[in-house]
C-alpha cells in the first residue's frame, strides 16, 4: 500500500478532502521522524515501537569481486510490532493455512477412489 492509498482510504472514511488528509499523514509521518531523530524512540500504543539503534562496524565481502570490505557503524531503525498487531498478523497467517489446506482437498478431491457402480448396470 501506498502513502496515496492511505491518503485515499482515510479520506473515503472520515469525509476530509484528500488534499488535507495527505496534509495530515505527512505531518503524521514528520512527527514520528522527528521524534527518532531527537530521541530515539516512539512508541504507538497498540501499534509498536520504532527505535533508532547503533549497528556495530563489521568486516563484509564484495559477492561480485570477492574483495573484503569494511563497513562502518551506522544507526538504522528497527520496528517491533506491538501485541495487537501480531495477534492480527497471527490470525491472518492461520486463516491462510486452512485457505490453502481447503484449496488443495478441494484439488486433490477427483483423486478420491469411488466405488464402481452397482452391477446392474454392468451386465
Amino acid at each position: 500500500m501506498t502513502k496515496k492509498e492511505i491518503v485515499k482510504t482515510i479520506s473515503d472514511d472520515i469525509g476530509l478532502t484528500q488534499l488535507k488528509t495527505k496534509e495530515i499523514v505527512q505531518k503524521t509521518f514528520n512527527a514520528i521522524v522527528e521524534t527518532l531523530v531527537e530521541d530515539g524512540r516512539i512508541e504507538l500504543r497498540n501499534f509498536g515501537v520504532f527505535e533508532v539503534k547503533k549497528r556495530a562496524a563489521r568486516k563484509a565481502r564484495n559477492p561480485r569481486t570477492g574483495a573484503k570490505v569494511e563497513v562502518p557503524e551506522k544507526f538504522v531503525v528497527t520496528f517491533k510490532p506491538g501485541k495487537e498487531m501480531e495477534e492480527r498478523v497471527r490470525e491472518l497467517e492461520s486463516a491462510k493455512q486452512a485457505r490453502l489446506k481447503a484449496q488443495a482437498e478441494a484439488a486433490n478431491s477427483h483423486l478420491i477412489r469411488r466405488p464402481p457402480p452397482s452391477g446392474d448396470l454392468l451386465r
